[in-house]
Order: structure tokens, then C-alpha cells, then sequence
């Protein structure tokens, strides 16, 4: 089976924008260079944290509105996203992970939004 590209996983899917799973595929890498103590597995938690960092980097006060604009709304629909690709063969999991490892990872309001208020 040959592995299909990311844009054509996000139509087939449909919830979220094809830039979202991108980011996500390109977060994986930037947290396991920068954040992961093993490098070769980054769990949920530690994939979110990466993300969220990446996405103020990118973005600072405006991430919140790029990830929402994408249909991501909370640190769930990262690992919504990581098991699409997982599905897909873009990602791996180890027998202990879990989607419900992304819940509740933190608060897309407070990290994205009132962190910049003045």
C-alpha cells in the first residue's frame, strides 16, 4: 500500500486543514530535536508541549487564531490528528500510547491567548 500524501489524508478526513496535520508531522520532529528526552518516542504530553511551542514561535499572539482557523481547537485534536497519520502510516505508536494521552495536555485559552494580554 502506498502511503498517501497528507493533503489527500486531510480531504479524505475532512476535520481539520491539510497546514494542521503538516504542522503536527512538523512538530513531531521539532520536539523530538528539542523537548524529548528520547528522542526515538515522544509521547502525547510531551508532544503537545512541543507544539505549543512551536506555534508561539511561528506564530506568538496569532497562533490561537491560526490553529483555530485549521479546526484545531484543543490539545485532543492534536492527537486526533497524530492517530490519523498513525492510520496512515505518517507516525507510530508504542503499545502504551493512547489518544486520551492528548486530553486536557493545557488550556488552548491560556496558552495561546491570555499569555499576551497586557
Amino acid at each position: 500500500m502506498q502511503k498517501r500524501n497528507l493533503e489527500k489524508i486531510a480531504r479524505e478526513d475532512g476535520r481539520f486543514s491539510p497546514a494542521a496535520i503538516k504542522f503536527v508531522y512538523e512538530g513531531l520532529g521539532y520536539t523530538a530535536k528539542k523537548i524529548a528526552e528520547e528522542p526515538r518516542h515522544v509521547t502525547g504530553q510531551t508532544l503537545c508541549e512541543g507544539l505549543k511551542k512551536l506555534a508561539v514561535e511561528k506564530w506568538g499572539r496569532l497562533a490561537l487564531l491560526v490553529l483555530s482557523t485549521w479546526g484545531v481547537k484543543a490539545t485532543r485534536d492534536f492527537g486526533e490528528i497524530v492517530y490519523l497519520m498513525i492510520k496512515h502510516k505518517w507516525m507510530s505508536a508504542q503499545p502504551t500510547d493512547s489518544i486520551d494521552d492528548f486530553d486536557g495536555a493545557y488550556d488552548f485559552q491560556a496558552v495561546f491567548k491570555d499569555q499576551f494580554e497586557f
